[in-house]
């Protein structure tokens, strides 16, 4: 019988039949690199997942944050809205009754006016209008009003208002030497600056 004539070996079966285990080696170690390249995607997917979970509840909680400090400025908006058609209100009220207790305490002028304008001889009406004067002062003390000294004062701008100049020996450079107009002050406010003549 003749003998087959054998088919060469491929280096691979001839790295096999010459090592045996070092072929067993070389299919166990490419099956674990498969398996290690299958666990690697994995490995990567949950850690993306993970960092995903804690982006989504950074997210969640910024929305809450947003949401609080949003609610906070609309009801502090709301409050300072309240606080200021309060304080409106409250200097409308304020400038009423200030103004009422002003024309109220003018009302007895206008009765001794009343009085007087009823008399008919000349010194009844000077007696009347007397009245009415000392009324009137009276009136301006109790709100606060008082009048502005000038007359033989040195001339002061925030309290007076020189309107003409004379030439005075007697009184002293600067001094008011008449008074054409009575100024008013209440409490350190000028209501009417006092008209005055100033000496040279």
């Amino acid at each position: 019988m003749e003998e087959k004539e054998k088919e060469p070996l491929t280096p691979d079966e001839a790295t096999e039949k010459e090592n045996p285990n070092d072929a067993e080696t070389a299919t166990f170690a490419e099956s674990a690199e498969e398996g290690k390249e299958e666990k690697e995607p994995k490995k990567k997917v949950r850690h993306l997942e993970a960092e995903l979970a804690k982006a989504e509840k950074k997210a969640a909680e910024g929305e809450k944050a947003l949401e609080e400090l949003n609610d906070r400025y609309l009801r502090l908006a709301a409050e300072y809205d309240n606080f200021r058609r309060r304080n409106a209100k409250e200097r409308e009220n304020l400038y009423a009754d200030a103004l009422a207790e002003a024309l109220t305490a003018f009302l007895p002028m206008v009765d001794n006016l009343e009085r007087a304008a009823a008399f008919s001889d000349g010194e009844s009406l000077a007696k009347g209008i007397a009245m009415v004067l000392r009324g009137a002062e009276e009136t301006l003390g109790k709100l606060g009003v008082t009048e502005i000294e000038a007359l033989g004062k040195p001339f002061d701008p925030a309290l007076h208002n020189a309107v003409m100049h004379v030439d005075d020996p007697a009184l002293g450079e600067n001094t008011v030497a008449e008074v054409l107009q009575k100024g008013y002050m209440k409490d350190d406010r000028v209501l009417r600056y006092a008209m005055v003549k100033v000496a040279n």
